[in-house]
């Protein structure tokens, strides 16, 4: 089950691409999701540091670059003064006058 949710992540294959060897693709998945929610892969994940970090495998690098930290696309102009005024609603009777 985890060399198949590895491989999935590792190749970024679709879930359905996944091959037969590693079993139903819905399994898996169903599997994935299942972990998440009830906190199993951060059990695993707080184990596997603690052990490490315990035998000095651990190395802590944290690099925060400006090429792949970025505002959201609609932050660029965003207003900063509340809403924008509401649009006025053209009548038919604000139109040139029939003739």
């Amino acid at each position: 089950m985890i060399d198949a949710i590895a491989f999935k992540y590792r190749t970024g294959t679709p879930w359905m691409d996944l091959p037969e060897h590693f079993g139903s693709w819905k399994g898996v998945h169903n599997r994935l999701r299942k972990w998440a929610a009830d906190g199993t892969w951060e059990k695993v994940f707080t184990a596997l540091l603690a052990r490490a970090d315990a035998e000095g495998d651990l190395d802590w690098v944290v690099a925060v670059d400006s090429t792949i930290v970025r505002a959201h696309q609609h932050a660029a102009g965003a207003r900063k003064k509340g809403p924008r005024p509401a649009s006025r609603i053209i009548m038919p009777s604000d139109g040139p006058a029939a003739g």
